[in-house]
Order: C-alpha cells, then sequence, then structure tokens
C-alpha cells in the first residue's frame, strides 16, 4: 500500500501518558527508544534521561544521535551502582541521580518536549539515589500533554498505582544465563 494512502488516527482528546516499564525482563529501555522512534515519525521532540548507564559505551548512544534534533540524550549515570567492580562510592551515585532529577524537571517543564523518558529511574529509587516524594512530584505536577516514561526494574508500588500504562518485561529465557556474552547490538 501506499504510504501517502495510510489512514491517520487522532484522538478525540490528547493526554500526556504515564508510563512505566518495569520487570526482571530485558528490553525495558529498548522499548522506551521504540516509542522515541515512533514519535519522531510525527516530529515529536523526545528528551531521554539516563540515570544508572553512563559510563559504558552502548550503540543506542550514536543511533539516538542519527534522530537528532529531535530527540535529546542525557547521559547522566556512574554506571552500575554497587555491583561490578563499582569504582564510585555512592555518595556520587546519589549526587549524578539528584543532578539528572534537576535536569528532569527542568526539561519536563521546558515547554520543549513532548515526551520524557526516564531510564533507569526505577532502580535509581530502589537504590536509594533518588526518594519516592521526588518521583512521585514528577509524575502529579507533570505538564497535561507530556509523556512521561519510567523505566527500570522494580517499579514502586506507588509509581505503579500513579501510571496511566503499566508494561511488566519478564524474563522467559536470557543467552547470558547460558553463559553467552552480552552482545553487540542485541545487549549494547
Amino acid at each position: 500500500m501506499d504510504q501517502d494512502k495510510l489512514k491517520l488516527f487522532e484522538p478525540g482528546e490528547k493526554v500526556g501518558i504515564v508510563m512505566v516499564v518495569t520487570g526482571q525482563g530485558k528490553g525495558k529501555t529498548t522499548s522506551a527508544l521504540g516509542i522515541a522512534l515512533r514519535a519522531v515519525g510525527y516530529d515529536m521532540k523526545v528528551c531521554i534521561i539516563e540515570f544508572i548507564k553512563g559510563d559504558m559505551y552502548s550503540g543506542e548512544i550514536d543511533g539516538i544521535k542519527r534522530l537528532s534534533p529531535n530527540v535529546e540524550l542525557h547521559l547522566t549515570g556512574k554506571g552500575f551502582c554497587g555491583i561490578m567492580e563499582d569504582p564510585y562510592p555512592f555518595s556520587e551515585h546519589r549526587a549524578n541521580a539528584q543532578d539528572a532529577l534537576k535536569l528532569a524537571k527542568e526539561k519536563l517543564f521546558s515547554g520543549n518536549f513532548d515526551i520524557l523518558i526516564l531510564d533507569e529511574i526505577n532502580n535509581a529509587l530502589r537504590l536509594k539515589l533518588v526518594d519516592l516524594p521526588q518521583i512521585l512530584e514528577l509524575i502529579d505536577n507533570k505538564p497535561p500533554l507530556i509523556h512521561l516514561i519510567l523505566t527500570g526494574r522494580d517499579a514502586h508500588p506507588e509509581v505503579i498505582k500513579r501510571a496511566h500504562t503499566v508494561t511488566e518485561m519478564k524474563e522467559i529465557k536470557h543467552a547470558y544465563r547460558l553463559g553467552i556474552e552480552p552482545q553487540k547490538g542485541i545487549d549494547y
């Protein structure tokens, strides 16, 4: 079918959705990035703030750059907190996450974005890098038309309660558990 002849759906009422992508399975960030890709197709503006990742290269970094100027990426994390020979003290991880939260507020209220993705913020909460009232304040006070996506394992029940859409990724099987190292383009 000719792409120009495809029907375009318009909702009767526009609403800024709060979405949570959580669970132990793979694909939470990838799901959020898929939404960013779809949004770019509509010429929407997306801001992604990564709360944990940041000290290790991933193909998504350069992939997102190709979506510029519609997508803006901020790598604010110091890497995985407390695991994998983490060289940084907890206080440094927390300070970075608090800075990321300030940035999230700025971007949320800037009027420049249609979607704000807070990648791994659920993990940051579980690790006590950010506090529950800080996240609930973002959700409760967000502008009515901006979409807010919160990713990461172990989403807090109060965050889930306030969300419009919640998806849980469930691991059935993972190559890593079979002794296969992470693969470029699939895992990072």
